[in-house]
């Protein structure tokens, strides 16, 4: 059997570090349209798509690196709760049919590592450690 004390925290660090790749992503997308873009046309960005795209740069990568991770990942989880009651909830209440999947799930991972911590590997723990030298 696993032992929770020692790979609990490792894969939390994980789950945290691939759901912020995915959810900086969605950032990429809206700046520089890469992989893709988000077919919003030319000219300048809407405010309320900058920003969402600023948080998701600035949270995505503190949640990466596990800076601040708890703060950072409670604004991106309510970033994915605004957006799923603006842009897919008006369309329909199923998230299979509003394309509302990905924002429920990003909202509530977010939510638990706010509450549970970066766990292993990151950057809150090298702070802690050191405040404890």
């Amino acid at each position: 059997m696993l032992d929770t004390s020692v790979w609990g925290p490792r894969a939390l660090a994980v789950l945290r570090v691939i759901t912020a790749l995915l959810f900086l992503e969605h950032a990429t997308m809206k700046f520089f349209s890469f992989p893709v873009g988000m077919g919003m046309g030319d000219g300048p960005l809407p405010t309320l798509i900058v920003v969402a795209g600023a948080i998701e740069i600035i949270a995505g990568l503190l949640i990466i690196t596990g800076l601040y991770a708890r703060i950072a990942a409670f604004i991106a989880s309510g970033e994915m709760a605004i957006a799923y009651f603006m842009a897919h909830a008006p369309s329909s209440f199923w998230p299979a049919v509003n394309h509302g999947e990905s924002a429920i799930l990003f909202c509530f991972i977010f939510l638990y590592i706010a509450a549970a911590g970066a766990g292993a590997w990151s950057a809150d723990n090298v702070r802690a450690a050191a405040k404890a030298v």
